[in-house]
């Protein structure tokens, strides 16, 4: 990913120099283990870990690369140049291991690294959501059905709505990294035919892993695909909190607002601009997301024990997908802590059909005073039709409709017109998303 959409520590999980050192640890481990199972020297071990067991430095990577120019295949770069500190012992490095026994492995432990701080992105948005939603509890608003004015709910449902989705999400992150969290150092086809399943296990422990039950030559895919598709999802619920803001933020709208900072320009040729650019940016960065899913999903069916198809993919979809949603993450989460609420276009919006947002209830009111459901229907759609066009207020009209007065009374339709009616159950919602009202 470009700098401008990238966070440093989740960039540094991809840099090659913490790839580097996990291969490194993988086969380092792998020969502690060969050691104690008497396959090598246990004087080899140590040689690896005491004289390879240094920093990745720039230099060290771009002399591993010049190797790999000539050797076209970028584990035995590093096999040789992990040979040329560790000496004549680097002959017992590799024993009975492929390549993809470190790339998959490997892999495996980034993936991890990332969904670890992808978590903690998700929580710092939790409670973003989690203090907005408390502090706009009770500030009704207009609720929209196919963006037409429908009945009342709360801003703090709106951000309660979201909070709880990202609940669901952190759960489905949670999976993901489990799944893709597997070892496989099972040598060529994965039968162990040339290392005992011992030394899978051994470094599967060491890297905070579990064996992979059954690898052919790789890692089978499906783990990926499901990490990559949750992270699709983790971004389409990114987009849904910023579509509902810039929704609500348009001039018509104009209930919420991104926050403005002194100095900050919202047009290089309108100076009244202020446009909600970050969450148009998240919506931008979810698409990218979930544009690397397909990807991933097709990646699952190689070829018998092992082809590469897969690998240009993930080389690319690794650090971008996770890099991006890491981004996003923060971005909408310092978005919900900053965003700007503005109570009185909020009531504005409320009051703007003339009362329609209660015809619901006045069509309950009817039938239950005995009128058919059918002939209510008719008796409110008329009266809210004549507000519609501008023809005078839905409570003055319903009182000055004869068949609607004679079944409820003056006194009785203008106790339907409470706002409070439609969010008395709010404290009940959040009790059920947050455990607490």
């Amino acid at each position: 990913m470009i700098p401008r959409y990238s966070r440093p520590d989740m960039v540094r999980i991809w840099e090659p120099e913490n790839k580097f050192r996990i291969w490194f640890e993988i086969e380092a481990h792998a020969c502690d283990a060969q050691a104690r199972l008497g396959v090598i020297p246990a004087s080899a071990a140590r040689a690896v870990w005491e004289k390879g067991n240094k920093p990745y430095t720039a230099e060290r990577v771009a002399h591993i690369d010049e190797i790999e120019k000539v050797t076209k295949h970028d584990v035995i770069a590093f096999t040789t140049e992990l040979a040329e500190h560790v000496g004549a012992e680097a002959r017992f490095i590799h024993q009975g291991m492929t390549s993809s026994d470190v790339l998959d492995t490997c892999l495996a432990v980034q993936l991890s690294q990332a969904a670890d701080l992808l978590l903690a992105d998700i929580d710092g948005l939790l409670a973003a959501l989690e203090d907005r939603a408390f502090e706009t509890k009770d500030l009704a608003c207009m609720g929209r059905s196919h963006g037409i004015h429908a009945e009342p709910v709360t801003i703090g449902l709106k951000f309660a709505g979201f909070h709880v989705e990202f609940q669901r999400n952190r759960q489905r992150l949670l999976a993901a990294r489990k799944d893709i969290a597997t070892c496989a150092i099972s040598g060529a086809v994965g039968t162990f035919a040339n290392i005992d399943p011992f030394v899978e296990s051994y470094v599967a422990e060491k890297l905070g892993l579990v064996p992979e039950p059954l690898s052919t030559q790789v890692i089978p895919r499906d783990r990926h695909a499901m990490f990559f598709a949750t992270l699709g999802v983790i971004a389409s619920s990114l987009e849904r909190v910023a579509t509902e803001i810039r929704h609500l933020q348009r001039t018509e709208v104009r209930e919420v607002e991104e926050y403005f900072s002194p100095g900050q320009k919202g047009s290089s040729a309108m100076p009244h601009k202020r446009n909600p650019v970050l969450t148009e940016n998240i919506t931008g960065l979810a698409r990218l997301v979930r544009g690397m899913v397909t990807p991933a999903l097709e990646n699952v069916a190689l070829w018998h024990e092992r082809d590469i198809s897969h690998s240009s993919v993930e080389r690319m979809i690794g650090p971008d997908a996770t890099i991006t949603l890491d981004f996003a993450l923060a971005r909408l989460t310092n978005v919900v802590a900053n965003l700007v609420v503005y109570p009185d276009a909020v009531r504005r919006n409320l009051n703007q059909l003339g009362g329609l947002i209660f015809s619901q209830r006045v069509l309950l009111a009817l039938t239950q005073a005995g009128m058919s459901r059918e002939d209510a229907y008719k008796a409110v759609q008329r009266n809210a039709m004549h507000v519609w066009n501008g023809q005078g207020r839905f409570l003055d009209l319903l009182k000055a409709d004869g068949e609607v007065a004679a079944r409820l009374g003056e006194t009785a339709i203008e106790a339907l017109f409470d706002l409070g009616y439609h969010t008395k159950h709010v404290g009940t919602i959040f009790q059920r998303v947050f455990g607490r009202n």
